[in-house]
């Protein structure tokens, strides 16, 4: 290793990866006004307007498409007769009791979804939570006013009742959850988490009872009960010195310190440590307060003798941990879960198998717990498990689900090379696009050297150098004699350096700089892989991670056998049991529901079997009209009469699906280049127009061929289209315009009609208003979703997409809304805005304005009722989401009308979770679908679920491979009263009318709609650098987004996020993201 004393050897050629670029006039549309200036008029509306929108909110929100099923397709939707008769008693359902307070609060609510909360954990330790916080608003519950389907007018003001309060609950006086009239001088709202005063002050609503709908089967879950120990559990402050920031190291000296003095001053006690400040034991120590001196032989890799470091380690007794609180949580005697027992618990158990194998957040990971596969690009898969302790009905259950991730294959670096670039490196010399990746690549992993014989020194990249290994030399002397690096390592090492017009690798800090090349070094075992990973390798990890449910159960038995609670000393010491049975649960699959398709087909009416229907015989329930189109082709290898042919057969299969669709479009296919994407756009669309406008006509649909690989081709197109052009596209790959299969062309038909504002089935049940608190009054329904950049993606915005539904009592049609936010931000802060402006005053807007103005204007009601589903939200997050987020649709609410309340359930919608369901009997027929699931429908509110709030796993889709993963629903506020009932066949059913298939899908589709239209907002954001391929039809669903940065985005630390393009607005109001 040569190093060097200083050096100016930045990279050269490699750009900077996020720059900033001048956005046109059209980037800072009206759509998100910035948090520091006055927003533009057409974000909000003035003190004066209520439900009227400002601005281009005017355009009429209802869509191109579709006629109501009783009138013929093309014809315009008619608001619903409000004199329809109904008897609202017999909707109310049963609810909880009142629930209190404010909530507590959490100061870093970024991090990524589904984090590594404890189960549970919606609680904060003391440590955390900070001492000097404001008062917390309060949330009041809104009561419902009786519906008046007669009464044009504004909704009666209804008195919104104060929550019961308890004092000894809350330390502090809350001031009012008051909604800021239209006339508050407040300049902006912040994008702040309102803090809380109490941990303990705002409960969630307790479970209704439990359901009784559907068909009572068994299931078996992935959780083993874990018998709660009977034993006096202490907690200990532990301060080591000197600090060091490895767990590990932290580890090695408390094994150290046990070792040695475990029978003598730990009085034989097995102590659990969390490898930070806390030690557990079950049973006091001889001591309060005690001081260590540890001394550590530390092997530097040197292969000389081991170093020694002394440490000096201080345990004071800190609390008692006491069990009866969550023996009287877990029986639902109380509503708190006592978050530190749960969390000692927790480290009892990651005690062992955090010395056996590696950790990567709540799972273990090894090369010996499965066969190694390779992912390419120098990655390959390990194989381990996830633990986790949850409080549930049975009492404690420990969670365990098999896992994959990636890590670094342990190669020679230069095999390593060779792989990440896919080539002969020998070849050619390395490009600067090369030295650019092997960079990212290699920053931050760990290598040891090969060329001392037993000397395995480690290091960990900084960097590359600039100049390649050849004209690297070095001071030797202090007269500044110099001496190549080539020259040093055959002098001194007798190594012959052979790649010598490579880069030498950079380790250590910029101040002293060391190099190596990289032909001396290996890469360390055990780095997992945290960045994004290609389609490639996402394709290769998903085959290994795919298991048949029978498979992945037994696989989960073993694992539980091979951990061996029962003889883990840890387990021992503290008296925790764990079965190794798995839980089996009371379950019921909920039934289908009946579909509704247009009167015009042989089949009027459908019933789903097992998750699944098609289109044959049938016509969309309301076809939209297509009557101007073109298509543009960017795949070399497609033929122009190709082209034309497939829009043909696309065209006819609309038609026989029920649409009003031209089988000739304005103009002939254009080929075009795909790097010449907007110009062929603007072009072909202003061509088309010139013969349009004459005719008082608009472009309707713009069809594109698509090569199968297109890199960012599709992400540009969509962006053009949609923020800049006002056109609604259909992608197609070029493997399927070949194929033209019939399936393929009922499925593009589907996503066409939503897309020109067409419906392509409803419920029966809206139809004939028979669902309980949707169809009684006029509801809405929100989907809400926040995505975020990938790891190593440090100043990409985060991205939160609204959806509503459009139509009532049908509930099918959902306009979206995006806005980008700060890096990592969970909290959705557009969704209700106050700003001043000099000449209007104060005014109001957001997302959920503009959609409850959108569904009066395509409805003629004002929604009576909200249903908010929301994604994306880990449980230590419940709290703050719900907060804010409820607030802002009370301040949205109150924007448009003094008094206008209605009552809100909001429910998260979880995917990333660890429960799996399973067949009681795999090779019973009737329990299972084809690919050996449960059935699509199959509910669970018992066992398994929270003690005593309401939730519930449901899996709503028929599989296709691997395991089903249920949702899991959480209510957090319900103020519609649901019974357990009501709410899983709401959701169920709702699953059914997802538009871009015929298959009943994972999660409710609003929150999915949301989850798309996130996405496809990403693209607005970082149009020219994707690898990922396209997202047209029939590309892979559920992929990650698209890589790369902004193009104008600051970094993490300012709090201004450059808004994203404006959607126009006739592709606001339809479902654009499909």
């Amino acid at each position: 290793m040569v190093r060097k004393r200083r050096t100016d050897a930045s990279g050269t050629g490699e750009s900077s990866e996020y720059q900033e670029t001048s956005g046109s006039a059209e980037r800072t549309g009206p759509q998100r006004p910035s948090e520091r200036g006055p927003a533009p008029q057409q974000q909000g509306t003035g003190r004066d307007r209520g439900w009227v929108a400002s601005g281009p909110q005017q355009t009429q929100q209802g869509g191109r498409g579709g006629g109501g099923y009783y009138q013929g397709r093309g014809s315009s939707p008619q608001p619903h007769d409000p004199e329809q008769p109904f008897t609202p008693s017999q909707y109310q359902g049963r609810g909880g009791p009142q629930f209190r307070g404010g909530m507590p609060y959490q100061q870093q609510y970024g991090g990524r979804r589904g984090g590594r909360g404890m189960a549970g954990g919606r609680m904060f330790s003391p440590s955390a939570a900070g001492s000097s916080r404001p008062p917390v608003p309060e949330l009041h519950q809104a009561t419902q006013a009786p519906y008046q389907p007669t009464q044009p007018g504004p909704v009666q003001a209804t008195s919104s009742r104060q929550l019961e309060m308890s004092p000894t609950e809350i330390a502090e006086p809350f001031q009012q959850l008051s909604v800021q009239g239209e006339s508050s001088s407040t300049q902006a709202i912040q994008p702040i988490v309102p803090p809380a005063s109490s941990s303990k002050s705002v409960r969630f609503p307790v479970r209704p009872g439990k359901g009784t709908h559907g068909a009572r089967c068994v299931v078996k879950a992935n959780h083993f009960f874990a018998e709660l120990p009977d034993k006096d559990l202490h907690q200990y402050d532990v301060s080591i010195t000197p600090e060091v920031s490895s767990r590990s190291v932290n580890r090695a000296v408390m094994e150290q310190l046990v070792r040695i003095y475990r029978q003598s001053y730990l009085g034989g006690r097995l102590p659990a440590y969390d490898g930070r400040k806390s030690l557990y034991t079950a049973g006091p120590l001889p001591f309060t307060l005690r001081d260590f001196q540890i001394i550590l032989d530390e092997d530097d890799g040197s292969g000389t003798e081991r170093r020694q470091r002394t440490f000096r380690v201080v345990i004071k007794l800190a609390a008692r941990i006491d069990l009866h609180h969550l023996g009287m949580f877990l029986a639902g005697r109380q509503a708190d879960a006592p978050q530190e027992a749960l969390q000692v618990l927790d480290i009892v158990l990651r005690e062992l198998p955090t010395a056996r194998f590696l950790p990567v957040g709540r799972s273990f990971y090894s090369p010996d717990l499965g066969r190694r596969q390779q992912l390419g690009d120098g990655l390959e898969s390990w194989r381990g498990f996830y633990q986790s302790i949850r409080p549930t009905q049975m009492g404690l259950s420990l969670n365990i689900d098999m896992s994959s991730t990636a890590f670094i294959e342990p190669l020679p670096v230069i095999e390593f090379v060779t792989e990440l670039l896919n080539r002969d490196v020998q070849s050619r010399p390395l490009s600067d696009a090369d030295r650019v990746k092997i960079k990212k690549a290699l920053r931050g992993v760990k290598v040891e050297v090969t060329h001392r014989g037993n000397m395995r020194r480690k290091y960990r990249i900084s960097g590359l150098t600039s100049q390649a290994t050849r004209e690297l030399t070095f001071p030797v002397d202090e007269r500044g004699t110099v001496k190549s690096v080539v020259q040093y390592f055959q002098e001194t090492y007798g190594f012959t350096i052979q790649h010598t017009n490579w880069p030498c690798l950079q380790v250590g800090n910029q101040q002293r700089p060391n190099y190596l090349p990289m032909e001396v070094c290996k890469i360390v075992e055990g780095q997992r892989y945290s960045k994004r990973l290609n389609e490639r390798q996402i394709t290769a990890l998903l085959k290994v991670t795919c298991q048949r449910p029978h498979d992945r159960e037994m696989d989960i038995l073993q694992t539980v056998r091979h951990n061996a609670y029962h003889e883990d000393p840890f387990a021992r010491e503290f008296g925790i049991k764990i079965s190794e049975k798995l839980a089996s649960v009371e379950a019921r699959v909920l039934p289908a529901p009946w579909l509704k398709y247009h009167d015009t087909g042989r089949e009027k009416n459908c019933l789903p079997r097992v998750g699944q229907w098609n289109m044959m015989n049938k016509k969309m329930v309301n076809g939209g009209r297509v009557n101007s189109w073109i298509c543009i082709n960017f795949a070399r290898n497609v033929q122009d009469n190709v082209a034309k042919r497939f829009c043909q057969e696309l065209a006819q299969m609309c038609q026989i699906s029920g649409m009003e669709f031209s089988l000739d479009p304005v103009l002939p296919p254009l080929s075009a280049r795909p790097d010449h994407v907007e110009r062929a756009l603007k072009v072909r669309y202003h061509d088309a127009m010139k013969i349009l406008q004459p005719q008082e006509k608009e472009l309707d649909l713009l069809i594109v061929v698509l090569p199968d690989n297109n890199g960012s081709l599709y992400g540009d197109l969509k962006r053009i289209c949609e923020t800049d052009l006002g056109l609604v596209s259909q992608c197609c790959l070029t493997k399927h315009v070949f194929k033209m299969s019939k399936q393929y062309l009922a499925n593009v038909a589907l996503k066409i009609n939503v897309k020109v504002g067409g419906r392509n089935t409803v419920l029966v049940d809206a139809l004939s208003r028979c669902i309980p608190l949707v169809t009684d009054r006029p509801t809405i329904i929100f989907g809400a979703d926040v995505t975020h950049p990938h790891p190593g993606e440090d100043s990409s915005p985060s991205i939160a997409a609204v959806v509503a539904s459009q139509d009532w009592p049908e509930v099918t049609k959902y306009a979206g809304l995006v806005c980008a936010q700060a890096h990592r931000q969970e909290l959705i802060q557009d969704l209700c805005k106050v700003w001043q402006d000099p000449q209007r005053g104060t005014l109001t807007g957001g997302m959920i304005k503009e959609l409850l103005i959108s569904f009066k204007k395509a409805t003629g009601q004002k929604p009576q009722r909200i249903i908010f589903y929301r994604d994306g939200v880990s449980e230590g997050q419940f709290y703050q989401v719900l907060l804010y987020e409820l607030d802002a649709i009370r301040k949205a609410c109150a924007s448009l009308e003094p008094n206008y309340q209605p009552p809100v359930t909001f429910v998260v919608v979880q995917k990333r979770h660890h429960t799996r369901l399973f067949a009681n009997n795999h090779n019973d027929n009737h329990s299972v679908d084809k690919s050996g699931n449960i059935l699509p429908g199959t509910v669970v509110d018992s066992k398994i679920c929270h003690p005593t709030e309401f939730d519930f796993y449901l899996c709503s889709h028929a599989g296709i491979q691997g395991t089903s993963r249920p949702a899991h629903y959480h209510v957090l506020w319900d103020e519609n009263k649901f019974t357990a009932d009501a709410l899983q066949t709401l959701t169920n059913n709702l699953c059914y009318t997802y538009a871009r298939c015929t298959r009943s899908v994972s999660i409710v589709p609003p929150a999915y709609y949301a989850h798309l239209a996130a996405f496809r907002a990403r693209f607005y954001m970082e149009p020219e650098t994707s690898d990922s391929g396209s997202l047209a039809s029939g590309a892979a669903a559920g992929r990650g987004a698209p890589p790369g940065g902004p193009r104008a985005t600051r970094g993490p630390g300012s709090a201004a996020v450059k808004p994203l393009p404006a959607l126009k607005e006739n592709v606001k109001r339809v479902m654009f993201y499909c």
